[in-house]
Formats: C-alpha cells, sequence, structure tokens
C-alpha cells in the first residue's frame, strides 16, 4: 500500500513539471535538438513501445500474452534527443501491436483530428523544396503517415533509399536508448513485476517520471546505466505503404540527404 501510494504521488505531483504535454515552442525545440544530434530535420520525437514483464494476472487469458512469447503491458513512448520521454501511453495489452496501440493513444488523435498544435511546415534549410510537416519518426511496426515516418521495406533498397533507412534509423535510436536507460536505472524491470496490472501501470509511471527527473538533474551522466536493453523491442515487418502525401515526404528528404543535408560517414554505414 504503501508503495503505491508513493507511485501515485510521485506520478500526481511530478508529472507537470517533468511530463508535460508538449507546446508547439516545445515541438520546435525538440525538431531543432533531432536536427542538430541526429542531422534529421523537421523530427519532434521517435516513438516505440516497450514490453514490461508481468506476472500473468489471474483470469486474464491470453490478453497481456505477446509474440515474444511472455506476459506484459506495453509503454508505448515518445523520446526526444536528450533520452527524455515527451510523452506516455502505460498499460496497452501486451498482445497489442504498437501501431494499434499508438493510434488510439490520445496524443495521436488530436494530432490527426488537428486539435492538438504542432509547428507549421516549412521548407528544408537550404533548400527550394516544398513546406514539409513535423513528424514523428518509427520502426518497420508503424504505418506511414505524414507526421510518422518509417524505414522503407525491402532488401532491394536503392542507396537513396538505404541512406534514408540509416539516416532514420540514427534519429530513431533516441527511445531504444531510452528504453535502455530506464531499464538499467529502475532495475524493477529486470524481471517480471509480480503485481497487478494497475499496479504495475502505477510502477511504470513513477519509473517514467523519475527518469526524466534524473535526466534534467544529472544531464549525460548515466555511466552506471547506459549498456541498452531496450534494443530487443523490435517487431516484424510490415507493409509500408502510406498515404502518397508521406512517400512524397520520405522522397523529398531521400533527396535531401545524398545533397545538401549529406554527412561524411554515412556512405560507409549503407
Amino acid at each position: 500500500m504503501i508503495v503505491k501510494e508513493v507511485c501515485n504521488a510521485i506520478w500526481s505531483i511530478m508529472k507537470s513539471e517533468f511530463l508535460p504535454t508538449p507546446s508547439k515552442e516545445n515541438w520546435e525545440t525538440i525538431a531543432l535538438d533531432f536536427e542538430r544530434n541526429a542531422n534529421f530535420p523537421h523530427c519532434i520525437g521517435a516513438v516505440d513501445g516497450k514490453h514490461i514483464r508481468i506476472i500473468c494476472p489471474s483470469g486474464s487469458g491470453s490478453m497481456y500474452y505477446n509474440y515474444k512469447q511472455y506476459n506484459s503491458l506495453v509503454l508505448m513512448a515518445i523520446a526526444d534527443s536528450n533520452y527524455r520521454f515527451v510523452y506516455v501511453n502505460i498499460g496497452s495489452y501486451g498482445k497489442d501491436c504498437d501501431s494499434a496501440i499508438f493510434k488510439q493513444s490520445e496524443i495521436w488523435k488530436s494530432i490527426t483530428m488537428g486539435t492538438h498544435q504542432l509547428p507549421e511546415p516549412k521548407g528544408l534549410l537550404g533548400t527550394d523544396s516544398p513546406n514539409l510537416p513535423y513528424f514523428f519518426v518509427g520502426d518497420e511496426a508503424f504505418a506511414l503517415h505524414k507526421h510518422l515516418l518509417r524505414p522503407f521495406g525491402g532488401s532491394n533498397l536503392s542507396i537513396e533509399k538505404k541512406i534514408f533507412n540509416y539516416r532514420l534509423s540514427r534519429a530513431r535510436r533516441y527511445i531504444e536508448c531510452a528504453f535502455g536507460i530506464l531499464s538499467n536505472k529502475w532495475r524493477i524491470f529486470h524481471r517480471p513485476i509480480n503485481v497487478e496490472p494497475d499496479f504495475a501501470v502505477d510502477i511504470v509511471k513513477a519509473s517514467v517520471v523519475l527518469h526524466n527527473f534524473v535526466r534534467e538533474r544529472d544531464g549525460i551522466l548515466f555511466e552506471d546505466s547506459t549498456t541498452i536493453t531496450g534494443l530487443e523491442d523490435l517487431q516484424p515487418e510490415y507493409s509500408s505503404r502510406g498515404g502518397l502525401s508521406a512517400n512524397n515526404i520520405r522522397q523529398t528528404l531521400c533527396d535531401y540527404f545524398v545533397n545538401v543535408g549529406s554527412v561524411p560517414w554515412q556512405m560507409s554505414k549503407v
């Protein structure tokens, strides 16, 4: 009872300061950081889901049983390029896929309905490209959208598409590393959590807020917790079909990454 009460207090008191709903200005700052740290323009966050291992609740059937063959609930999160969580959705069933969970999240619904204000679209610096919207980056588990870019699928890709996939992976790694830091800093995630799902959600909420608190106070002093254990949360590949607008955005970025926006080492990576 004490642990549950403390977790709820941490979440309710600290959330507004260390996990606030991003404003338009916050998104612009995040995008500038991604462009500086990951060389990926217009990116306002890296999104992914992490399976939090739990003991199978009685009477739950296969609801929490995931494709990795253990019981879990899902931490769906967006991270910035400083390994801080910008948004979290906690508690979905382990059987649900990342794309479906994210589509049902409050932030994605508000973005697609136009009620959440993102920065205004603009062209890429140093080019005469059309105005591009701001977007999240995710892995192959997510559906392509103008506000959510994923890698090109397939194995016989052109050099431009391989470079795009490499550059996107550099931006996407921040959410994977954030999960790894979270797991190693709060060691309860190294084993199945033996409590009811609602209690497990409270523990994850408190850990996420404390993660951001420590990130702000300690900066990058994470020598004790930077061995990444969150990189195993990769989903099988899905179809890459998407709207014409989203495909045009990816193609525009492909052209940008092999011209004005190229980095010296990218060819050695593909």
